[in-house]
């Protein structure tokens, strides 16, 4: 797994639904064919789409779905400060990161939440382009990634709350929506 989340116990339904979000996130298909970066950053970034998926189909639910997202939510940062410390990030300067990595968070989901709820891929594309592939002037990955995301947000969408809360999560297959030659990108294209 990518911030070796086994360390400690945690509560089991929460650190499984974790689990299956990190896993999709480290889907292979993500860095080969899309062209994430395989770096802490990278892999950060799509921890945080799949998290931005689970959270936005977990929102407005009863009280105890709150406390269970909001459980997991804080294992996804406990695992980043983790992580961080094992890197040889300095402990002085593990909060000052774990605060950026909130912020980018936070920053990611205002934009990625409404572009989902929406349907607008475009929208979506170009949050993913900036933030995932900000050093690449028209990343083909960007549009195979926003369409995966909808198909996501979809799946999750219909999939039956106890299911997904005992992390019997089904995403789509990401090879599914990856990009091939001449793929559009959102600098390329105008279409949804």
């Amino acid at each position: 797994m990518l911030f070796g989340l086994f360390r400690r116990k945690t509560r089991t339904a929460e650190h499984e639904v974790y689990c299956a979000i990190v896993a999709q996130a480290r889907q292979p298909e993500f860095y080969t064919s899309f062209g994430v970066p395989d770096t802490l950053d990278g892999r950060f970034d799509m921890i945080v789409a799949h998290a931005v998926l689970l959270f936005s189909r977990l929102r407005g639910q009863d009280k105890e779905t709150s406390e269970f997202s909001q459980y997991v939510f804080d294992l996804f940062f406990s695992d980043l400060d983790a992580t961080l410390r094992e890197q040889g990030v300095a402990d002085q300067r593990v909060p000052k990161k774990i605060k950026t990595m909130g912020e980018a968070f936070y920053g990611r989901a205002d934009v990625y939440v409404p572009a989902l709820e929406q349907g607008d891929a475009l929208a979506l594309c170009e949050a993913i382009s900036r933030n995932i592939f900000p050093d690449e002037d028209a990343p083909a990955g960007a549009r195979g990634l926003a369409d995966y995301m909808l198909a996501a947000h979809a799946a999750l969408k219909d999939q039956d709350l106890k299911a997904i809360l005992s992390a019997q999560i089904r995403f789509p297959d990401a090879a599914d929506f990856a990009p091939g030659p001449g793929a559009l990108s959102p600098k390329n294209t105008e279409t949804n």
